[in-house]
Order: C-alpha cells, then sequence, then structure tokens
C-alpha cells in the first residue's frame, strides 16, 4: 500500500503516530486527537507553505500509527516512544538533568531539608526547582540561619557525645539532644515550610503575634526568639518583589531562529519571581508544536509541577496535558495563554529573556569559532577543532593507574563524551604502555564507528609525550585521521644571583618540529587548551582517589574477624572511604546493613587498638551475619 494510500484510509480517532525514513528508521513520533486529520495537515497545501514541515515530509517513506481510546492515553504513549527511539526531528531533553529541589518528609522524626535532583511521589514536600546545586544550598543555608532544624540523619546526631557544631553557632535546635520540644520543632518546620511557600507576609504575622504573647507572659527569652526570628525573614522580605498574586506558575517564553528554539522559563513561587531557565533545543517543526512537546517530556520527567502554565500561543492537546498533569501533581493544573495583565506581562518577560539568550548563544558561538580558528592557524592544524579531546595518566608507581579522557565541543566541555579507563597489566610507572592500553581502547574500530574522531587531541608533556603518542596513534593505523599536540606545562627557575623567580610560558609541542610553539600568555586558545588538559588531570585523578579509597576501607578491614566480603561491600558503599569508618562511631557502624552490634564493636577496637567493655546500649549484639 501506497503512503497516500494509507494517509487517506486514517482513522479519525485519537492515537500516536510513527513516521519513518526510506531506511525504516523512526525520524518523528506525534500524538493526536484526531489522526487522519493531523496527519493530512503535513501533506496538505497548508503543510506545504512551512519550509521544516516541507523538509521533514521529503523524509517520510510510511507511517505508522498505534491507536488509543483518549487523547491523554496517546500523549502518555507518544512519551514513551520517543524516549525509547530518540527520533531525529523530536525534541530531546535527556541532557536536562540540571534541576534541583529541596525535600522535606514529614512523616520523619525531627522533619530536616535535603537537596534532590528528582520529585518522586513519596509523599514528602518538595520546593523549587532551582537552577543549580549551589543556588539549592544557598536558599537551604538560608532556612537553617533562620529555622534552626537538623542537618544530620538522626543516627549519626545521636551516636554523637554532644551537639554538633551547627548547634553551637545557632543553626540547628539539636532536637537530638531533647534540647527542643516536638511540639516547638513542629513549629518550625511548618514556619519554613510557609517561607518556602511564599506566605512570608503571614509567616510575621504569626511570629509577631506569638512575640507579643510571650512579651506579655513576661517570656522573655522566648520573646527574644521570635523577635530574632522576624528580623532575619524580615531581611530577606526586602530583597523579594510581588510580581502576581497566587502561588505557584510557570511562564513560558520563547524566540525561533531557523531550526533553533529558545525556551525560557520563569519560575513564580508564591507570587515571588524565584528563578528561571534556559533551553537551547533544535526544533524543526511549528512554534506551538514545539512549546507542545517542550511541556510534555519537561513536566512528565519528574521535575515540578506548578499550579499554573503561562504560555504565549495556544497548544494543541492542553486540556489532556494539564489533566495529566494534575493527576501526577495531585492537584489540578492549568494551562493557559494570557491575553492581558500582569499575566501577559509575565509571558512578555519570558519571551524577552528567551530573544536575549538566543543573540548571548549567538555571540558565544561567534567567539568560540574565532578562537578555534586561530587555534587551527596557530598550531598548523588541518581543520578547525571543533571536537577537541585530552587524556591523561594518574598512577602511583603503578598501583591504582587510570587514564582519562575529556572531550570539547566547540570549546565547551561535553561531559558525555567523558570517558575513565582502569588500567591493568602494566608493571611500574610505564606511562607510554598506559597511554598505549587509553588509545587501543578508545581509538577500537567499533567505538570509533559509534562516537566518531575527534579533530584535536592533545596529551600532557614535552615533546617525548608527543614522540610516544604519535608512534601509538601509527601503530594503530590512524596516521592523519586527526591532529595531534602536546601541551608542556610552564616551568619556573631561580636567578642563583637573585631571588627572583622566573616562570616560562605554556609551550606546545608540534608532530615534526622541535621547538615548540609558545601562544601568548592569557589569550584565548591558550587557556582553552590548559582548560582541556587540566580538567583531564582533575578527571583522571578524582577517579585515582576513589580506587584508592576503595582499595584503602577493603585492605584496612580485611582481616577483622566477621568482616567477610559482603559486609566489606556494604562498609565501602555506606563510608566511601577508610577514613571516613574510622571517624563513624560504633552505633553508626552497627546501622549499616548486614552489621549488628558485636560485628560493629569487633570492627571499631580494630580500627583504633582499643577493647570496649560493658554493653553497648541499645545495639543488637548477637552474632547475626
Amino acid at each position: 500500500m501506497s503512503l497516500d494510500d494509507k494517509i487517506r484510509q486514517l482513522p479519525a480517532s485519537p492515537g500516536v503516530y510513527l513516521m519513518r525514513d526510506a531506511a525504516g528508521t523512526i525520524i518523528y513520533v506525534g500524538k493526536a486527537r484526531n489522526l487522519r486529520q493531523r496527519v493530512r495537515s503535513y501533506f496538505g497545501a497548508s503543510g506545504d507553505s512551512r519550509y521544516h514541515v516541507r523538509f521533514l515530509m521529503a523524509k517520510v517513506a510510511d507511517i505508522e500509527v498505534m491507536l488509543t481510546d483518549t487523547e491523554k492515553e496517546a500523549l502518555l504513549l507518544e512519551n514513551t516512544l520517543i524516549k525509547q527511539h530518540h527520533p531525529r526531528y523530536n525534541l530531546d531533553l535527556k541532557d536536562d538533568k540540571t534541576y534541583f529541589s529541596l525535600r522535606l518528609d514529614p512523616k520523619e522524626e525531627f522533619p530536616r531539608f535535603s537537596i534532590v535532583r528528582k520529585i518522586p511521589r513519596d509523599g514528602a514536600r518538595y520546593f523549587g526547582p532551582y537552577s543549580s546545586a549551589s543556588a539549592a544550598r544557598e536558599v537551604l543555608r538560608q532556612i537553617t540561619r533562620m529555622f534552626p532544624l537538623r542537618h544530620y540523619p538522626l543516627k549519626s546526631c545521636r551516636a554523637r557525645k554532644r551537639p554538633c557544631l551547627y548547634h553551637q553557632i545557632g543553626q540547628c535546635s539539636a532536637p537530638c539532644f531533647g534540647l527542643i520540644s516536638p511540639g516547638e520543632y513542629a513549629t518550625l518546620v511548618e514556619a519554613a515550610v510557609l517561607f518556602l511557600e511564599g506566605k512570608s507576609r503571614q509567616l510575621v504575622t504569626e511570629f509577631k503575634r506569638r512575640m507579643t504573647e510571650a512579651a506579655e507572659a513576661l517570656r522573655y527569652e522566648e520573646a527574644v526568639r521570635w523577635r530574632n526570628l522576624l528580623r532575619s525573614i524580615e531581611v530577606t522580605l526586602e530583597k523579594q518583589k510581588m510580581v502576581m498574586a497566587g502561588g505557584d506558575s510557570d511562564v513560558v517564553g520563547f524566540q525561533r531562529d531557523g531550526a533553533r528554539l529558545e525556551l525560557a522559563l520563569l519560575f513564580i513561587r508564591g507570587g515571588v519571581l524565584s528563578g528561571s531557565r534556559l533551553f537551547g533545543l533544535a526544533w524543526e517543526l511549528d512554534d506551538a508544536e514545539g512549546v507542545a512537546a517542550f511541556l510534555r517530556q519537561y513536566y512528565t520527567d519528574g521535575n515540578f509541577i506548578p499550579e499554573e502554565i503561562l504560555l504565549p500561543l495556544e497548544i494543541e492537546g492542553g486540556t489532556a496535558l494539564a489533566e495529566l498533569l494534575g493527576e501526577a501533581r495531585g492537584r489540578k493544573v492549568a494551562i493557559s495563554r494570557p491575553l492581558r495583565g500582569t499575566k501577559r506581562e509575565l509571558v512578555e518577560l519570558a519571551c524577552k529573556n528567551a530573544a536575549a539568550a538566543l543573540r548571548e548563544r549567538d555571540a558565544a558561538a561567534a567567539s568560540a569559532e574565532a578562537v578555534l580558528e586561530e587555534l587551527r592557524q596557530r598550531l598548523h592544524l588541518a581543520r578547525p577543532p571543533r571536537l577537541i579531546e585530552c587524556y591523561d595518566i594518574s598512577t602511583i608507581q603503578g598501583r591504582f593507574s587510570v587514564g582519562s579522557g575529556v572531550a570539547f565541543g566547540d570549546g565547551r566541555p561535553d561531559k558525555g563524551r567523558y570517558r575513565r579507563y582502569r588500567i591493568r597489566g602494566v608493571a611500574g610507572q610505564d606511562d607510554f604502555a598506559m597511554l598505549a592500553k587509553v588509545f587501543t581502547r578508545r581509538f577500537r574500530p567499533e567505538k570509533v564507528d559509534k562516537e566518531g574522531l575527534p579533530d584535536l587531541v592533545v596529551v600532557d608533556g614535552g615533546i617525548g609525550q608527543l614522540n610516544a603518542a604519535l608512534e601509538i596513534v601509527n601503530g594503530l593505523g590512524l596516521a592523519g585521521s586527526f591532529d595531534l599536540v602536546s601541551l608542556a606545562k610552564s616551568r619556573t627557575a631561580r636567578d642563583a644571583e637573585s631571588a627572583t623567580v622566573e616562570k616560562s610560558a605554556e609551550r606546545v609541542f608540534l608532530p615534526g618540529r622541535r621547538n615548540p610553539v609558545v601562544l601568548r600568555q592569557n589569550s584565548a586558545p591558550l587557556l582553552l587548551l590548559a582548560a582541556i588538559r587540566d580538567e583531564a588531570h582533575r578527571f583522571a585523578i578524582e577517579y585515582h582517589r576513589k580506587l584508592r579509597g576503595k582499595e584503602g576501607i577493603a585492605s584496612g578491614i580485611e582481616q577483622v574477624p566477621g568482616i567477610g566480603a559482603k559486609r566489606r561491600t556494604a562498609l565501602l558503599r555506606h563510608f566511601g572511604s577508610l577514613q571516613r569508618l574510622k571517624e563513624a562511631g560504633v552505633e553508626e557502624i552497627a546501622g549499616v546493613e548486614g552489621m549488628n552490634g558485636a560485628a560493629a564493636r569487633k570492627l571499631y577496637e580494630w580500627l583504633h587498638g582499643v577493647e570496649m567493655r560493658g554493653s553497648l546500649k541499645g545495639i543488637d549484639t548477637t552474632n547475626g551475619s
């Protein structure tokens, strides 16, 4: 059956359609309330007037449909298929993992805040999102300065002999030591929640009432506590500006430039503009369809769902999406396009942010292009180094040997291409043999077919390291496949007749040239190469230390009676290093999965060279495994 015949026979039912190219690869997945009407729109006269749609339709060789009972079911199926097949022309938010939220579980004894990435439906309260971990930590610091809630797990707090340092500086009320009643602590938790919900003014009114009551009852210490809380909150309120009445809203704005779609998301929490987020996406179809695709992926991927989402245009399927998000949130969600008033102004502000972000991306891209072109000219490269990889080795006399590979695309870190290599079978400090093992694994044929080749490979070191790397590359049959250079660190030298310390420039060695290229100090090309080299070194050292930590805890306790491989693994997973295990108390060790009081006491005595006498109150000392 021809494609035209299939389109004519499509049902007028809700469902999902999959467009395939001549090779049978799924290149686009979409959903529709009326499959016949939606698919025909792509191939009809109106569809022909849109360049990007025409471009996509020219590639379509076959269409497959899946029927559903409702539009909401079609939306869910579409999202599942996009994540499964990653079609070329659908939005892809797989790298959007940088949102952070504050979590508070009211079911805990003496609840505390923690920073999390995802928001599962576990009955806890979540606040945010925040654009980075540092932003979330700053909010958490602000909260604990005003409301002295506990910082650490109860088990580790109660294993201490006295309250932690946070209590001494007034940022923890020490509930684990009974220095605050459960009722008073619950009041602090409730106040912190109100503050994060943007109900600070309501909080101020309540705290003033409590301060007045305490003062009138001659409870002056309590009145001082309420006064101090009031001052902290009022200082914070001075920095906030109410932009709209109501609760939590997300405001979406966009700017289009060809196949690029820049989206800006403004977060309104408790009527206050609390943050924003930008997304630079590749999209080749309609603006409305792109915004709708973004909303479907973003809000069904565990991100915070507000009570209202404001859009700059109407989207198809908004009612079904609102219903789906309402079920996930547990309360009604409204998706609307405001036409006037404050909400419309906020949408326009979001669009301005998107337009500004697109201009900044263009400027950054132009700057990066200029740097790469200068690097090509100065180092006589075959092409501009759009993809640069750098490799480094970290070892201690041949022990815990690791290699790292980092990648920069268009002058920016591409962490999806970072690789770590555990090096085995090399005796002693043979960096050449270790680098050979790393290159052999990175540039084996199946790896090259999957990941491609870089434009430039940088190795750390001088002419010796460069020649060694060149010999390895030639041995792998990759001579001339990419450019190869080495970057030697600057050297310091002291004049014997003076106290002056001179520092040489960093040097770049090229194949076939004895003398290095010296790039201008603090020039953009040199800073780029140095950043790549330093990142490879950091990545290698991080992995090296991790392996040393694992080996340290394993070797440090392998002779302890009753501590077998299973318990060693559990202890490693819990503490991460031998030093942290040594710092732990008996109760904390006993709380590790598979441990008990007797084993914990033996391990503690072994680590500290002491003999503990007497019973351990509250700890099971049976000889379980």
